[in-house]
């Protein structure tokens, strides 16, 4: 057996209340790679330098995507992970499992791979980390055995997630899982071979609550809402007010309305829907009284992003209600037209809401196809001069 790798400066990091990556990594630490692993972080914490390098692409065949490359550049001191590579597997949606499924991955990966994983990337996916290039192949072929798929990497379609919507949660206004599930198997070309200027991720938050965050980490989140009036039980109103529940309903609602469209006399509460965000803070506090609307469906944002090369970005809203369950093909359109635009004059590593930002809100919905509306602001305007194009008819 080989000689367990001394690590005292990484052993800091298991110290205290908090939980440690480091402890979870010692467990297996009869694995020679995970071995080596500990061994490689404790050289870069001594030396400040960081030992990973990317190597090319390296994948299984057919795919651009779902595996990241990586090796080191200590190969000789380090030789178990010389190769490191990471897999990405596309994962249910809502992240739904049961003990026999995840029993069966781990089985797998213990095999294949390190045997460390990670429940759940930022993108969703299961990540698999540290495998060897010969191991891909035979990897990809275990995992398509018991159903699973590799996820989005690189310049692609990432795997799609979704909250679990409908399946838990009451406030969901449409089936954020069927949806999920839908759009990434209409995608299947687009997730598995990168052809974009940078990556493009769907995210489906199943209300306003927006579990996932979509609207801060996705190019195209989709929210749910719906478009009538918010349903008012005034008698549990007052279960809220006055039997011990302890809300101030003027202080905790009507006074945090974003939108100031609600009014309350003690006994009765009034909402003016015509000027409702539908941001759900009325609901959350007063979840006994109020409910979501009947007609439900979504609103489709676009541009959410992490500040990687530009600021980060929170999208804003596209399309601002469609009957997302009914309606998916009209989104695939969309969708297609607007990634067609992208791809043509996209800049490399350019995200969609920074080239929106780049060619103007006004030319990239002419270039797609819709029309302007006043809910796609993404702030209040600064500039006083307004400037209309005239079609030459009065």
């Amino acid at each position: 057996m080989t000689e367990k790798r001394q690590t005292p400066k990484l052993d800091e990091l298991t110290k205290g209340p908090w939980p440690s990556f480091v402890t979870e990594m010692k467990k297996v630490q009869d694995n020679p790679m995970v071995n080596d692993l500990l061994g490689q972080l404790e050289r870069s914490y001594n030396e400040k330098i960081g030992h990973w390098k990317h190597g090319g692409i390296v994948g299984v065949m057919g795919y651009g995507g779902g595996v990241i490359g990586r090796y080191n550049d200590l190969p000789d001191d380090f030789p178990e992970c010389n190769e490191f590579h990471t897999i990405r597997v596309n994962q249910p949606a809502g992240w739904f499992y049961d003990s026999k499924t995840i029993r069966k991955i781990c089985d797998i990966w213990e095999k294949r791979g390190s045997g460390l994983t990670n429940f759940h990337g930022s993108t969703g996916d299961m990540v698999l980390l540290g495998t060897r290039t010969k191991e891909l192949e035979p990897l990809f072929s275990d995992l398509t055995s018991i159903d699973f798929d590799l996820g989005g990497s690189g310049s692609d379609v990432r795997t799609p997630s979704c909250c679990n919507g409908k399946a838990r949660c009451e406030w969901a206004c449409y089936d954020t899982m069927k949806i999920c599930h839908e759009v990434t198997m209409h995608f299947q070309d687009e997730l598995h071979r990168p052809a974009f200027p940078y990556k493009w991720k769907f995210k489906f938050s199943g209300c306003a609550n927006d579990c996932v965050a979509s609207i801060a980490r996705s190019d195209c989140a989709v929210i749910g809402t719906w478009k009538d009036e918010i349903k008012i039980d005034q008698k549990a109103l007052q279960e809220h007010y006055v039997n011990g529940g302890g809300v101030d309903i003027a202080r905790d609602v009507v006074n945090r309305c974003p939108s100031r469209c609600m009014s309350w006399d003690g006994t009765k509460l009034e909402i003016a829907n015509e000027d409702c965000v539908k941001c759900m803070h009325c609901i959350n506090v007063l979840h006994k009284a109020l409910r979501p609307g009947d007609e439900r469906g979504a609103a489709i944002l676009i541009g959410g992003k992490a500040p990687i090369i530009g600021g980060a970005l929170l999208a804003f809203t596209l399309i601002p209600f469609i009957d997302i369950e009914n309606s998916l093909e009209d989104i695939y359109e969309v969708v297609e037209e607007i990634w067609d635009l992208w791809g043509e004059y996209g800049k490399n590593r350019e995200r969609i809401g920074e080239f929106i930002q780049r060619i103007g809100l006004g030319n990239f919905l002419e270039q797609v196809g819709l029309e302007p509306a006043p809910e796609m602001i993404s702030h209040p305007r600064t500039n006083p001069y307004i400037f209309f194009e005239l079609d030459g008819e009065e």
